[in-house]
This record gives C-alpha cells, structure tokens and sequence, in this order.
C-alpha cells in the first residue's frame, strides 16, 4: 500500500486534483462565454492554466524539482497571444487567488527545464480532441529518475466507474513504482483508494483492442491487420487520451497501440505522452514497450528517442501482440 502521507505523493495528487478542477472550470467558462474555435480553443487556454497551476504549486512546494512541461509561454506574450493570456490569467486567478499575466508566463515556464537524472514531467491536457467535445480527457502528472518513471497520477475528471469509459463523474489514478496502481473517485479526496488489477485474458481471440477516437494518432489500417492475425473477436474499447491506460489497469481492455503512421514514419514518442500512463499499466500487473519489445527509456530528453511506437497490454497477450505487430508491420 502507497504511503498518501510522503511529501512528493501529498503533492501530486494534490495538484491534479486542483488541475483537474481548472480544465474544467475552462471547459465551462469558454461555452458560457460563447468562446469558439474562431476565437481561440478552449484546450489552449486549458492546456497553459494547467501548465501554470502545476509550475506554480511546485515552484512553492518542492522548489528544487525539476519540470518538463509541454507549453511554453512564448507565443503568450506576443500581441496576437494577449487575449489568450489573458483568459488563462483570468481562469488562473479564480483557482489561487491574485495573479498577473507575467506571473503566469513565469509559472508556465517553469516547465521549460530540460530533463536531468531525476524530474517530473507534464501534459496539462492530454487528449486535444476528447476535451473539444466533452469526451475523455487526462491531466498526466510523472517523476522520473534515471530514465525510469518512479511515480505516475491521472486526473480523468470524466471516467465512469471503475475506469470504464462510460461517462462518469471522474477518476484519481496513482501508482508508486513497486507499491501498485490505485484509483479513487476524483471529485472526493477522501474516498479510499482501492487497487487496481490489469485483464487476466489470455485468449487473444477475447482481447479488447483500444481505439483512439482520434484516427491520427496511429495507423488504423495495420491495427485491423493485427486484430486479424489475432483472430480477435471481441468489440473495440474506444477513447481518448492517457485515460486509456486508466481502463487498460483496471481490467477493462487488453490491447492499446500506437503505430507508425504514414505521414509521419519516423515519429517518436514525447515522454509526457506516456509517462504516467505507463507507470499505472505496470503497476496494476500489466506490460508496455515498443512495438519492438523494448521497455521504454526515458532517459533521452524530451522523447522516446530510442524507442518505435508503443505496444500496451495486460500482460499475458504481450508475447502474441508483438509477434502480430512484427508479421503486419514494417519497423525501422
């Protein structure tokens, strides 16, 4: 069992909670003001209030660590960025109090660091098009030492039960590496946390298959070649965002992907994009590495420089999952 009392966990889900709250607050706030897309996004106003909520909580509570974010204040700051920085200050100010817009382009460049043997890293609002239409969505929140993720929290303020991808009232997901992946309800701090235990299936025939909701994030055409060498017969668990590895710990899919794409044959990976999810997939028994069977390293800045795509799954079908990929795909 995690001890919730240690400072560096007392934190984290402590500020993701918080950064949960803001993402939502925007997500509110934009549709009352009649903001579109013409105007600006509401995920870009979220992603920068998020990044500014998390910068300044650790500036404050942990003052030597280290944060990897994915914004950057730049474009904030120039004329067309003002009314951008502008809402984000607003929404800012609501969540802590007083807050100029300098000292939320400060708070968002506080993850500006590159990565050191030992930092956190950030994706303030992963999952672009899930939050755009009330879908799913997560705040991913990391510590990796050495090249490895120690710590990992999901904020999923729209998950179902259990992590299933109904929608629901939210989701808390931590895992401590060694010590298990745990879940309780978003919205209540108090709530006991239970554990979470990835799908024993071993039947590649009955294995759920995740699907992004969003198409350009993998190559669906490979994903039903494989589904086909598995002779899967179970329906796809559709979803966005690093809420994935949330259902994928809780029992309630046994495959997630990400391949190469077409447009994009030699891409690699950014470490928030899977940092926290991978840490929380382990820890509830199951396995990620590339679509090569290499584990992930972390290690390399900020992307999985050395690894090729991701394969996910609960464990026991990680052997049959490779071999399909490696019959279907092409690899460099």
């Amino acid at each position: 069992m995690i001890d919730w009392n240690q400072p560096e966990i007392e934190f984290a889900t402590g500020v993701v909670r918080q950064a949960c709250r803001i993402a939502q607050r925007v997500q509110a706030g934009m549709a009352m003001q009649g903001l579109t897309k013409s105007d600006f996004s509401p995920v870009t106003v979220a992603d920068f209030a998020v990044q500014a909520i998390v910068g300044r909580a650790m500036a404050a509570a942990l003052p030597d660590a280290v944060l990897v974010g994915e914004e950057s204040s730049k474009d904030l700051q120039t004329d067309e960025g003002k009314p951008v920085l502008d809402t984000v200050t607003e929404f800012v100010k609501k969540s802590v109090g007083e807050a100029t817009p300098e000292q939320v382009c400060d708070w968002i460049d506080h993850g500006l660091s590159e990565p050191t043997d030992r930092f956190w890293t950030l994706d303030p609002v992963d999952g672009t098009k899930g939050y755009l239409r009330g879908g799913q969505y997560a705040i991913a929140l990391a510590l990796i030492e050495n090249g490895r993720v120690q710590l990992g929290v999901l904020g999923c303020p729209n998950l179902g039960d259990n992590c299933q991808p109904d929608m629901g009232i939210g989701a808390m997901i931590v895992a401590k590496r060694g010590e298990g992946s745990w879940l309780n309800v978003l919205v209540d701090p108090e709530d006991q946390f239970t554990r979470l235990q990835a799908s024993p299936c071993t039947d590649p025939k009955q294995a759920r298959i995740m699907r992004s909701v969003e198409a350009g994030h993998t190559n669906i055409g490979e994903i039903d070649h494989i589904a086909e060498k598995l002779a899967v017969e179970a329906d796809p668990v559709c979803m966005d965002s690093q809420a994935k590895y949330a259902t994928l710990a809780a029992g309630g899919a046994e495959v997630l992907l990400r391949l190469l794409t077409p447009k994009k044959p030699g891409y690699k990976e950014c470490i928030w994009d899977q940092a926290a999810g991978s840490i929380v997939l382990e820890e509830a028994g199951g396995k990620i590495t590339d679509l090569k069977g290499a584990p992930l390293d972390f290690s390399q800045g900020r992307h999985l420089l050395k690894n090729t795509g991701i394969c996910a799954t609960n464990g026991p079908l990680h052997g049959a999952v490779l071999d399909a990929i490696g019959a279907v795909c092409q690899l460099p």
